[in-house]
């Protein structure tokens, strides 16, 4: 009898087993679901602890909410949309077109929702990872963690927050039962949610108060709608939607030695920057409030057309300086002013250098990942971490961007997981691969070295790309090309052979395919893409 999607088998105490554990919905975790299904690998999980699918897109539906990357460069080179509404699309879109990414594909089947993680330990003797989770417990050869590092909210300890008597809520997780309107709010926070936030929100509230420890770089956003023209040219000849990536993709691949090799060219950015302020912003009192003292690129760059003309509004205020402490409804920032509101609205991030996560992954040697990254994160191709094997992550160390798409990063990442799951096939039996300590130092070592340079280091800000430490753990310092050839193919020499009783060196040789595995679609690129069969190709052009 065939068995179901994601029932490999049970393990020795009779717990399901299966070959693969995907954690998150995401674009990292369906990504992972579409490549496995396209290594002819069937025996998987994706857990997720929401009930339903989309990641940071799902959690994030605050008023306003929109990617800050073209809509044709946000999405997966295997399941292109020639019908996105607009150049950078909003929320609901995005959302939309991960649950459709999740039918196409034929991904349900291999999802359970309201099955959150609560721990995941690595058994040496089975050579497997026993999962703990709030739907029940498994146990998965391989973990591959996409958990990313937007999924979860950041709240500061302010004195007296427990105390407010009005509504508290996060960015991320925004009370769409609460009505705004008429009411006096505060807005927490300067990042990529709060510029969207605030002119979504100032016309309908009494009073909008923002209050600002850091002002940000704000450059226009260039957005509009894609005519009903350009959809149909993009559905009826694919290669003009390929040519709009390609160009999208092209012009941000030349922008990047500016940010990570030679900041002081970005002086021009800074000027079109502040004449975007100008244009909005009339008093000078507060142009000098809004400007930064650092240089632009060293936070990320924000985009938006809307942000500067909302601050000019009579009824909102701009409080130069962070929130210090709440006396009742009565917010103190650390300048002393005052304000009293009914409401508090913090957009203040996400731990992205302190991932919950990593509290919940316990390796080889019974130390959690937390531990093992207290002195900062770092992972072989920001995929891999020293003392945890079999376990894989997808947005690792080192792998954000700062002026480009996650989902080029993202598509590297699952071809490395995909050829990481052809070697264990190659290397056959109960086996494992774990990242030699010295691979993994040595790659950390070259991304630091290579990150001094850059305007994030050297830019003269405290941007959330910074650890505790003050390194920066989060950013690629190169192309999304340099980073797709850096994770081509797994480098046996990098990682040691785990079987059970023992430990050996392999020597590097070529990946034969996993039993039973599709042969390499001919059609995929090593840039990244997933290849598909004609027809899951066709059926995703179809319904996306």
């Amino acid at each position: 009898m065939r068995k179901a999607a994601g029932m490999g088998g049970k393990d020795e105490r009779g717990r399901e087993h299966v070959r693969v554990a995907v954690i998150g919905s995401g674009f990292g975790g369906l990504g992972a679901a579409v490549r496995l299904r396209r290594e002819g690998i069937t025996d998987f999980v994706v857990l997720e602890r929401a009930d339903s699918v989309g990641g940071t897109w799902r959690d994030n539906s605050y008023p306003g909410c929109a990617c800050d990357v073209p809509s044709h460069l946000y999405s997966f080179s295997f399941a292109p949309n020639p019908d996105w509404p607009r150049t950078f699309s909003g929320q609901p879109a995005i959302r939309s077109y991960l649950e459709h990414v999740a039918d196409t594909f034929g991904l349900r089947r291999h999802i359970r929702l309201d099955s959150e993680v609560r721990l995941m330990r690595w058994d040496a003797d089975e050579l497997h990872w026993e999962i703990e989770t709030s739907s029940g417990d498994l146990t998965a050869d391989v973990v591959v963690s996409a958990t990313g590092p937007l999924s979860d909210p950041k709240m500061p300890e302010v004195p007296g927050l427990a105390e407010f008597p009005g509504k508290v809520f996060h960015s991320a997780r925004w009370d769409h039962d609460y009505d705004l309107r008429g009411k006096r709010v505060a807005m927490i926070g300067t990042g990529a949610s709060a510029i969207q936030i605030v002119p979504a929100i100032a016309p309908e509230v009494e009073r909008l108060t923002l209050f600002q420890r850091t002002p940000p770089w704000v450059m226009p956003r260039t957005d509009r709608a894609i005519t009903a023209v350009e959809r149909w040219l993009h559905r009826q000849l694919p290669f003009t939607r390929a040519a709009r990536r390609g160009l999208l993709w092209g012009i941000r691949e030349l922008q990047v030695s500016a940010f990570t090799k030679r900041p002081n060219q970005l002086g021009l950015i800074e000027s079109l920057a502040k004449a975007n302020m100008a244009r909005s912003i009339k008093d000078p009192e507060l142009r000098a409030k809004l400007t930064p003292s650092y240089r632009i690129g060293c936070k990320r760059i924000l985009l938006s057309s809307e942000y500067y003309p909302a601050l000019a509004r009579p009824d909102v205020d701009l409080v130069a300086s962070g929130l210090k402490e709440i006396r009742g409804s009565v917010l103190v920032a650390a300048d002393g002013t005052e304000t009293e509101v009914d409401a508090i609205i913090f957009g203040t991030g996400f731990h992205v250098t302190d991932m919950p996560i990593a509290d919940r992954v316990v390796g080889a040697d019974g130390q959690t990942l937390a531990d093992a990254w207290k002195d900062g994160m770092q992972a072989l191709r920001g995929a891999t971490a020293a003392g945890f094997p079999n376990w894989m992550t997808i947005i690792g160390p080192n792998t954000g961007l700062g002026n480009s798409s996650m989902i080029l990063m993202i598509e590297s990442q699952l071809t490395y997981m995909a050829d990481y799951l052809r070697q264990l096939g190659m290397l056959g039996g109960k086996v494992a691969l774990g990242a030699r300590p010295s691979a993994v130092n040595r790659w950390n070592r070259q991304v630091q070295a290579r990150m001094e340079r850059t305007v994030w280091n050297t830019g003269g800000c405290t941007s959330w790309y910074l650890d505790a430490q003050g390194r920066n753990t989060t950013v690629w310092p190169g192309t999304t090309g340099e980073f797709r050839r850096e994770t081509r193919s797994v480098d046996l020499a990098e990682y040691e052979v785990v079987r059970v009783g023992e430990r050996e060196r392999v020597p590097v040789s070529v990946a034969a395919p996993l039993p039973g595995a599709l042969p390499p679609d001919p059609r995929a690129s090593n840039a990244g893409e997933a290849g598909l069969a004609s027809g899951e190709a066709d059926r995703a052009e179809e319904v996306v």
